[in-house]
């Protein structure tokens, strides 16, 4: 395994020889013994980790070293930089924590706690790194570029969230169950001034009423039976990124009353609690509800729908993008055989064209799980329309055709008539409870045939 570089700036030679022979083993050791030589070997080796003594020559001052930290840290912003200093007077030190040291030693030092303190930078500017990486990928994620669709009425999506996305507006996103609401309001989130903060998500409907405002606003401890510490909410944790309430309509007229309060006023109290918590969250909130008819009915704050209801995006349900279903089933269809390491299937046209053909109820999550279920349940590279569930083929008892289509590659009828029969079969035992010899009553033949078709279908 390849040694991690380390750079050691030292005029002291001695010094110098006893730390590369102490920390050879570990790193792969490269030095100098002034400014001017350590400035040319950092930029040319791009060490990792770079020990720099403060008063180096020509000058012997500790602004050499300090200008030598602030070189590295505008050339390679990545290396962990270590300074050392005989000086006890710690301004000077604290000048090179500023100008982007990690951590400083004072001579002489212990050098088995110079290692340790090493190791400790390395595994924090390794952790620094990687949120940085997870930031980027979330960013990238979460991109609206990167929300499958290119119909007129997901451009007009599109166009929503780059319009809103940087401002300060409080956006509601409404839309049937399974559209995507949640994905669209992460999309605002992580392009927006708050990206690099958290962004939080609820779900009101989920929760059980009581509980919905101690999860939003958190509670101190005593503040009722069982609530043996202090609990941070919702608000708290989101505090300057987002918070997603995700149907918003679900909630009860006492917790609407502090929810507008703080957005309003930017403050609240825990349950329970006395003092006031500044917040803050931008406010994001979702719903399939009509509010409109909620709030005629007084289950729903008129302020409050008001206030909520500055930046509205409409999220279609997928019955009205129709022609983005072959993006996300091959969206979808990739994720998955990559995800179970199987190689990438297809759709047959006849498959795809029911497909398309299908209401999707339960609209983009309805499709994703469908593919999962297809990908792992297919053995073929093809999905054919015999792999379909019998509601997505759209066969019913009443009908002897084949949907009235027959592609244009043509179709094997003995392959036909069995998805034929065995919907009819289906639908029957369903029917009746799976009572063999009713369905075999329904369909008017004896209870031979019916038991026969059972085995031959596996029901």
């Amino acid at each position: 395994m390849e040694k991690t570089k380390l750079a050691i700036i030292e005029d002291d030679r001695y010094l110098r020889q006893q730390l590369s022979m102490y920390l050879t083993k570990e790193y792969d050791i490269v030095e100098a013994g002034d400014r001017v030589e350590g400035e040319q070997l950092i930029l040319r080796e791009k060490p990792q980790v770079a020990l720099i003594d403060l008063n180096l020559p020509p000058s012997g001052k500790c602004q050499e070293g300090i200008s030598l930290v602030e070189k590295t840290k505008a050339e390679l912003p990545d290396t962990v930089l270590i300074v050392m200093s005989g000086n006890t007077d710690m301004k000077e030190t604290l000048r090179a924590i500023e100008a982007g040291a990690q951590d400083y030693f004072r001579k002489p030092f212990d050098l088995a706690e110079l290692s340790l303190v090493i190791r400790r930078s390395l595994e924090m500017q390794g952790m620094r790194r990687d949120n940085k990486r997870l930031q980027g990928e979330l960013q990238s994620k979460y991109s609206f570029a990167n929300i499958i669709g290119q119909s007129p009425v997901m451009i007009k999506v599109f166009e929503s969230i780059r319009r809103v996305a940087d401002t300060t507006a409080t956006v509601i996103i409404r839309g049937e169950s399974g559209t995507g609401k949640e994905l669209i309001a992460k999309a605002i989130h992580y392009n927006s001034k708050r990206s690099e903060k958290p962004f939080v998500s609820v779900n009101c409907a989920a929760l059980p009423e009581t509980l919905v405002e101690t999860e939003l606003f958190g509670h101190e401890r005593g503040a009722f039976t069982g609530a043996v510490a202090s609990h941070t909410g919702r608000f708290e944790l989101a505090h300057e990124g987002t918070l997603f309430l995700d149907e918003v309509g679900s909630i009860s007229p006492m917790v609407q009353a502090k929810l507008l309060r703080v957005l309003q006023e930017k403050t609240f109290e825990r349950v329970g609690g006395t003092k006031k918590v500044s917040t803050d969250v931008r406010v994001i909130t979702a719903t399939n509800e009509n509010l409109e008819e909620k709030v005629a009915r007084n289950e729903f704050r008129e302020d409050l729908y008001y206030r909520i209801n500055v930046f509205p995006v409409r999220v279609p349900p997928l019955r009205e993008r129709k022609e983005d279903i072959p993006l996300l089933l091959y969206h979808f269809l990739r994720a998955f055989c990559g995800e179970n390491g199987i190689p990438i299937k297809k759709f047959h046209p006849a498959a795809l064209e029911a497909l398309m053909n299908y209401s999707w109820k339960g609209n983009v999550r309805e499709l994703e799980n469908l593919v999962q279920t297809l990908v792992l349940m297919s053995d073929e590279d093809l999905i054919g329309l015999q792999n379909l569930p019998s509601h997505v083929r759209g066969y019913d008892s009443t009908s002897l055709s084949l949907l009235g289509r027959i592609p244009e590659e043509g179709v094997s009828l003995d392959e036909a008539v069995e998805q034929f029969e065995r919907e009819v079969l289906r639908t029957a035992l369903d029917k009746v409870g799976g009572i063999k010899s009713k369905a075999a009553d329904l369909l008017r033949i004896d209870k031979n045939r019916i038991k026969y078709l059972c085995r031959k279908y596996k029901f």
